[in-house]
């Protein structure tokens, strides 16, 4: 009966799932690192039009923007994903894409109403001199308004490509997207700047808005045109019953014959939980924005954007992969109702077996790509800063800002991965002891900012330690959940084994010490050239290092070649 549970685990998720998401992971971060160096190309030549004041500035509008599309989709997006995964005929197939298509309606109209609010809050509370400083800026707050009422109207077939696993529809979308935002901004700023026009912020709210109306556009066409083959509509549409069968499977009910009941339930339960994660996730912006000066802001945020390039490159699609992917292999296991049959419940007990197994893998993944971050990270972090962004960044502290960050973006990713398994498996009455926990952290969050902030006065440094407290809280809180959860279905899931060998942290150590020496005390004053040959004796000794890593760790290397291998060959094999 075993070997039968774990037949059908093994073959339920190496085919749609288990593949789906790892292709989809693998398009994403493709999409994720084109779409980012069109951003960084662009980004580096608007540098030359902008103060730090100006970016500053941007960075809080783009805070407004995100906020906006946050509250209004988000918990959605969670519930929709939970609600279920493939299905048996096509008839119920295009009855589920339909109930997905009318939930995602439900984001348009908080959304108009979160815009307005934030926006008269963000009016409110300016001040003269930052209004003058910062010509077209109230013009420029409208336009991201509409911007992101604009992105809300695609959201009902983007849900249908996620939950399809239409990764190549996303990618198309973001990527045509990207650019034409990318060519909107720069190209308005050079305009503006030939023609002797004070742009101010514009271009930034020009090139969003293109952004906007092309991702409508794009998700529009691939979303018609599987509706048009499958039989839903991109349109809100009254769903049919299910069958009895069905009815007796799921236990499912409709809200006004539009919504699952369940689904609208979760995603009800899951907005306070969404309010805390966003003032966590946006709380340094926020934070920096009532304790700093614009100027301030405008260091901060760019050694921001520099030191989350690895964030949004690899770990924000990873981790809305495995979110999809722990979602449909525990699906059963994450349900309230237990059944009592001997076999499903060794099946649960497979599917839980193979999480266990999959997560271990890919959180030591990430502690090992973390010790060749920490070990060369803070010293290449200033370099890096003076070849790309110019002495004139580079004195104003952003390097000093960015070493710091190297050390903040291992946590990052540990909290992305934990947090989205959490998502995947969590009860409503988990997700609200969640809420709770994660309020208690950005109180710590605020105080430990207050206090880097203003009392010890370490500027924007300071706001990456607070930065890293908070995210330690949450790392520590979801490892207890995990660890307990594993526990509760019998299945092993020890932490010992999520950290690097020995030999790695020893290698870690010995490098760090290593650049930290070859490059100097001070590359403030340093000519191109004197950076250019400081990088390359970094790298060289990077090289090395992830040598005696690749030693080190042979053996789970191997094991995860082995695993990636017998996944591909399994479908094959039961033929």
């Amino acid at each position: 009966m075993t070997k039968m549970a774990d037949h059908k685990v093994a073959s339920n998720m190496s085919s749609p799932a288990a593949s789906g998401a790892l292709r989809g992971a693998s398009l994403l971060i493709l999409l994720q690192i084109a779409s980012r160096a069109i951003t960084f190309i662009a980004n580096q030549l608007l540098l030359r039009f902008l103060t730090a004041q100006l970016l500053g500035i941007s960075t809080q509008l783009e805070v407004y923007y995100l906020s906006v599309l946050f509250f209004a989709r988000e918990s959605l997006r969670v519930a929709i994903q939970r609600q279920g995964g493939t299905n048996k005929d096509k008839t119920s197939q295009a009855r589920n894409t339909q109930a997905v298509v009318n939930l995602s309606y439900l984001s348009i109209l908080p959304g108009v109403f979160v815009a307005g609010l934030l926006g008269w809050l963000y009016v409110t509370s300016l001040s003269d001199e930052t209004t003058a400083s910062a010509p077209h800026l109230i013009i420029s707050l409208y336009i991201y308004a509409v911007a992101s009422i604009v992105e809300l109207l695609s959201e009902p077939a983007f849900m249908v490509m996620q939950t399809r696993l239409q990764f190549g529809a996303r990618a198309a979308a973001e990527s045509i997207a990207t650019f034409s935002r990318c060519a909107v901004t720069l190209g308005s700023a050079v305009i503006a700047s030939r023609g002797a026009f004070e742009a101010g912020v514009l271009p930034f709210a020009l090139g969003q808005l293109s952004y906007g109306v092309t991702l409508l556009v794009v998700y529009a066409y691939y979303g018609l045109s599987l509706a048009s083959v499958e039989g839903f509509s991109l349109l809100p549409k009254k769903l049919e019953s299910p069958s009895t069968k069905e009815k007796k499977s799921k236990d499912e009910s409709f809200v006004l014959s539009l919504f699952p009941r369940p689904t609208l339930n979760l995603a009800r339960s899951m907005i306070a939980q969404s309010l805390v994660k966003h003032i966590l996730t946006q709380g340094d912006t926020l934070l920096v924005s009532a304790l700093a000066s614009p100027t301030s802001q405008g260091v901060y945020a760019l050694a921001n954007n520099y030191g989350g390039l690895a964030a949004r490159l690899v770990f924000q699609p990873v981790e809305e992969s495995s979110r999809s992917y722990f979602s449909r292999l525990l699906a059963s296991t994450s349900s309230d109702k237990e059944s009592d049959k001997d076999s499903l419940r060794k099946e649960k007990k497979a599917a839980a077996e193979k999480a266990s197994a999959d997560l271990t893998i890919l959180v030591k993944l990430y502690t090992t790509f973390s010790a060749v971050v920490v070990a060369i990270g803070p010293t290449a972090a200033p370099l890096l800063i003076s070849l790309v962004a110019g002495p004139r960044w580079a004195s104003s502290g952003a390097g000093a800002v960015l070493a710091v960050y190297a050390l903040y973006i291992p946590l990052l990713a540990l909290n992305g991965v934990s947090e989205a398994f959490v998502a995947s498996v969590a009860t409503e009455a988990e997700v609200h002891a969640q809420s709770l926990w994660m309020g208690a952290f950005s109180l710590a969050f605020a105080a430990a900012g207050f206090v880097f902030l203003r009392v010890l006065d370490w500027g924007a440094r300071g706001l990456v330690v607070a930065n890293a407290i908070n995210m330690v809280c949450r790392i520590i809180w979801c490892a207890v959940f995990i660890k307990r959860y594993f526990g509760r279905l019998g299945v092993k899931f020890e932490l010992s084994e999520l950290r690097p060998s020995g030999v790695t942290v020893g290698a870690a150590v010995v490098t760090s010490q290593a650049v930290a020496r070859l490059s100097g005390p001070d590359v403030s004053g340093l000519a191109v050239r004197g950076v250019l040959f400081a990088l390359v004796k970094i790298a060289s000794l990077g090289v090395v290092f992830i040598a005696v890593v690749a030693v080190g760790e042979r053996q789970f290397l191997m094991q995860c070649i082995d695993k990636a291998r017998g996944q591909r060959q399994r479908p094959t094999a039961k033929q």
